[in-house]
């Protein structure tokens, strides 16, 4: 299983692939974007990590152009930028998850393991996993990873379709935190992460009439998220 690591800085990068080859991954080290996209379509990896502030493409660019070529490929940004717009603005842009610097070893390689548990293991209906579902004036196509109203096309990344997968199957009933976070990210993930409030937050403001008055993601205060399907 190889792993695609871009970090401009040759030491830092150093020690990634160090770490990663211990945790028994091939990696392959780059230092700018240009020849992680280069290398991304010959070898086909089966994770990206890249580093946010890169000279020439930069990571979120790079996020961005990968996601394009697959919607699937797991994609972990580093940055040292810990504001919360920026790591809801790699979140938007389809990354996987959004990891500050600095950052322990295990809590890396632990994300990584996460991230790759997840691939092609998305949440799904039983029956039909890729049959659209209907919620509020939306429909969501998980496969197509788009929703529509109308002929509005919303565009979705794998993680927010999974999310809306997950509250559609358990349509009227408030939905935990905690289980979220472990259908959607895996049961390793960092319980302490933001991210499912990131990912929350922004799906809200493309499928909601009105983000500030959510009708199809209701928050349930101290639980988590529900949707009704009635309301």
């Amino acid at each position: 299983m190889t792993l695609l690591v871009a970090e401009d800085d040759v030491h830092l990068l150093k020690g990634l692939l160090e770490l990663l080859t211990r945790a028994g991954f091939d990696c392959i080290g780059v230092v700018d974007g240009e020849r992680a996209l280069k290398v991304f379509r010959e070898k086909k990896p089966a994770l990206c990590l890249f580093d946010v502030l890169m000279p020439g493409i930069d990571g979120l660019s790079l996020c961005r152009e990968i996601r394009s070529l697959d919607p699937q490929v797991p994609i972990l940004l580093l940055s040292a930028r810990d504001a919360e717009i920026d790591r809801v603005q790699g979140l938007e842009i389809g990354a996987d998850d959004y990891i500050v610097k600095p950052f322990g070893p295990r809590e890396l390689v632990a994300r990584v393991k996460v991230a790759l548990r997840r691939r092609g293991n998305d949440v799904a209906a039983p029956d039909d996993p890729d049959k659209p579902f209907v919620m509020g004036d939306i429909r969501v196509d998980v496969a197509a990873l788009r929703a529509f109203r109308g002929e509005h096309v919303i565009d979705l990344t794998r993680r927010e379709a999974v999310l809306l997968k997950i509250l559609f199957e358990r349509s009227g009933r408030p939905v935990p935190r905690n289980d979220l976070l472990d259908l959607a990210w895996g049961e390793n993930f960092m319980p302490d992460s933001r991210a499912l409030d990131q990912y929350i937050s922004t799906l809200r403001r493309k499928i909601e009439r009105d983000p500030a008055k959510p009708e199809i993601i209701k928050t349930v205060h101290g639980v988590g998220y529900r949707y009704d399907a009635e309301s």
